[in-house]
């Protein structure tokens, strides 16, 4: 499965499944911190970051607050994903 995570101004494509809130935001907070080699803990190693890949393909989104707004750019995005269907989780609203 492919989804977007997206943190404050940042995000992440994806690889795994859904993750849940406290996963990701686990995600969120291991993926913004600047690393040399960084090896995730095992409890999120089934998710990974992707850099190619076509945004038809995405099944999932999570919202995670952040520093900073939303780029245009992923708010269009979410609006595409949301005409499609997909349920774009917040986590500072809800858990699923």
């Amino acid at each position: 499965m492919l989804g977007i995570l997206v943190h404050g101004n940042n995000h992440f494509i994806v690889r795994g499944p859904l993750p849940g809130r406290s996963v990701a935001l686990a995600l969120a907070r291991h993926w913004s911190l600047i690393q040399i080699n960084p090896k995730p803990p095992s409890d999120l190693d089934q998710w990974s970051i992707s850099s190619k890949e076509f945004r038809e393909d995405l099944t999932w989104a999570v919202f995670v607050p952040g520093e900073g707004e939303i780029s245009p750019a992923v708010s269009q995005l979410l609006h595409e994903l949301a005409g499609r269907g997909i349920v774009i989780h917040d986590s500072r609203r809800e858990c699923w």
